[in-house]
């Protein structure tokens, strides 16, 4: 049974459109990788993981070098990097778009450096595009929910070049799934999940 501030924030999350510029799937080839930052990596991690045609999600930080790659320095505002994630995803079952539906979906991509309790640039919203294809699809996905009004408040959501990725210390990766009864993951963690679940049931893996 839904806690009553679960079915609050449920009722007030807005039901976000399927992009209309996307990228075709795929008949052939082999895996591919995108890169987002939504808030606190344990989160992201733990929605995407939960989607039909993803394959593996690792937590990590994007947006900065390589010497600055670490917990204590992200957290201690001194890096350019945002707690992001790495998914990996089959290009035949799901396409970049929608990767990109749920990202909006679950998260709240009007709040500048915020993710919830979570202030810091750190925690902005951020597509980190691989290429031209990825930015046009970003970009015109986010027109599109800006001219759609999908959203109250107007998308900070920015779009970064990915230069490259870096995953988290060990203890970050599958937080959620280790640590379920922690007190973040049962109020921040699991809400984003539920939202997924009920926002977008078909894309959730049985």
């Amino acid at each position: 049974m839904l806690s009553l501030a679960l079915v609050t924030l449920l009722a007030s999350s807005p039901d976000v459109p399927a992009p209309k510029v996307d990228l075709p799937l795929a008949s052939t080839g082999g895996a591919k990788t995108a890169v987002l930052a939504m808030g606190c990596f344990w989160c992201s991690e733990a929605v995407f993981e939960a989607v039909q045609g993803v394959s593996d999600v690792v937590s990590g930080y994007a947006g900065d070098t390589k010497d600055k790659a670490t917990y204590d320095q992200v957290s201690a505002h001194s890096t350019k990097h945002a707690e992001s994630v790495r998914i990996t995803y089959d290009p035949a079952k799901i396409s970049y778009g929608t990767l990109l539906r749920v990202f909006f979906t679950t998260h709240n991509p009007t709040t500048l450096d915020r993710s919830g309790p979570d202030t810091g640039h750190q925690y902005r919203s951020a597509i980190f595009y691989a290429n031209d294809d990825e930015k046009r699809v970003a970009e015109a996905y986010i027109k599109q929910l800006t001219e759609a009004k999908v959203f109250s408040d107007p998308i900070v959501t920015t779009l970064e070049p990915l230069k490259e990725f870096f995953p988290a210390e060990e203890y970050h990766q599958n937080f959620v799934k280790r640590h379920p009864d922690h007190p973040y993951v049962e109020a921040n963690s699991i809400p984003k999940l539920e939202k997924l679940r009920t926002k977008l049931p078909a894309l959730v893996k049985k």
